[in-house]
C-alpha cells in the first residue's frame, strides 16, 4: 500500500498542476502577446490586511512548476503573523512564467492565509484550556490537503483526512446499524479483522446514547449539538466512568460560544466553519521590470 505521506504529497502536487492547467490550458495568450519572453523582472507579494501567512511553501512550488529558474525567496514563513503592508514573498527571473503563476499562487495563498487566520483566532480564544481545535471534511473539493494544511498552520489539529483513516460512526450509521452499541461492536470487529491501525469514534445525540456508547469503549465520543450545560454533564459522566475515552464537541459552535464549550472540559472541538466558509486574506502581487 502506498505510504500515507506519499498519498498526501501526491494530492498536493496533482492539485497544483491541475490549478495551473485549468488557468493556462493552451497558454497565457495575453502574456505571449505582450511580454518579451526574455524580459527579466521581480515581484513582491504583500499583505493588505493583518493575518497569518499561509500557502507560502505552496507558492514556492507553484512558481517552480512555472519555471525552475525563477528565484523565489520567502520573507515570511507559514504560520507567522503578518501586518498590513508587510512583504511575504519575493520572486525574480523571467516575467512571462512569473505572470503565468501569479493568480494561481495568490489564490492558494489568500485562501490558506484566510483559513490559518481564522483558525488562529479560535485557538487563541481557548488557549488557557486543554481543548484542541479540529477541522472537518467540509473542505473545497480537490483542495482538502491545502485546507487542512492551513488549519495546522493556524495552530489547529487535523481530524481525519478522508473516509479511509478513521472509523467515524455518524447518526446515519447508528440508525442503519440498529443502535450505537451495535455500530461500535461492528466497527471493532471490522478493525480487528482487517488489522487496521485506526481509531473508532462515534457520534452521540443524547445522554442515553452516550451511556450506551461508553459501555463499548470507543476511542472518541463526539457530542453532537449538546448544549454547554449538557456537555459539561456528559464530560463529568465520562470522566467518572472511564478516563481513556476522549470527547469531541461539534455542532453550532462559533467564536461566540467556543470558550464556553472549551471550558466544559472536552478534549476536542470540531468546527466546519474553518474551511466551509472561508474568507480569503487580502494579498497583492506587484511586478517590477528589470
Amino acid at each position: 500500500m502506498k505510504a500515507r505521506s506519499d498519498f498526501y504529497e501526491g494530492c498536493r502536487s496533482r492539485a497544483i498542476m491541475l490549478a495551473l492547467e485549468e488557468d493556462r490550458y493552451t497558454g497565457d495568450i495575453t502574456t505571449l502577446a505582450t511580454i518579451d519572453p526574455h524580459q527579466e523582472g521581480s515581484a513582491l507579494v504583500k499583505a493588505k490586511e493583518d493575518g497569518v501567512a499561509g500557502g507560502v511553501d505552496v507558492a514556492v512550488q507553484i512558481f517552480a512548476a512555472c519555471d525552475p529558474e525563477l528565484s523565489v525567496r520567502p520573507l515570511r514563513k507559514d504560520g507567522e503573523t503578518v501586518r498590513s503592508g508587510e512583504l511575504i514573498l519575493e520572486i525574480s527571473g523571467r516575467v512571462a512564467p512569473l505572470m503565468v503563476g501569479e493568480r494561481t499562487a495568490l489564490n492558494f495563498m489568500q485562501r490558506m492565509s484566510g483559513i490559518a487566520t481564522r483558525t488562529r483566532t479560535y485557538v487563541d480564544r481557548i488557549s488557557h484550556t486543554a481543548a484542541k481545535i479540529l477541522d472537518t471534511r467540509k473542505t473545497a473539493p480537490g483542495l482538502r490537503y491545502f485546507d487542512k494544511e492551513a488549519v495546522r498552520i493556524g495552530g489547529g489539529v487535523n481530524h481525519r483526512f478522508g473516509l479511509f483513516d478513521m472509523i467515524l460512526i455518524k447518526d446515519n450509521h447508528i440508525d442503519a446499524s440498529g443502535g450505537v452499541a451495535q455500530a461500535i461492536r461492528r466497527a471493532r470487529k471490522y478493525r480487528e479483522k482487517h488489522n487496521l491501525d485506526v481509531k473508532i469514534e462515534t457520534e452521540v445525540r443524547s445522554m442515553d446514547e452516550l451511556s450506551r456508547a461508553l459501555v463499548c469503549l470507543p476511542d472518541i465520543i463526539l457530542l453532537d449539538n449538546f448544549t454547554p450545560e449538557l456537555m459539561k454533564e456528559a464530560v463529568e459522566y465520562v470522566r467518572s466512568a472511564c478516563s481513556k475515552v476522549l470527547l469531541e464537541a461539534s455542532g453550532n459552535i462559533s467564536l461566540n460560544n467556543v470558550l464556553e464549550v472549551a471550558e466544559t472540559g472536552v478534549d476536542f472541538i470540531s468546527i466546519g466553519e474553518l474551511t466551509h466558509s472561508v474568507r480569503a486574506l487580502d494579498l497583492s502581487l506587484t511586478i517590477n521590470l528589470a
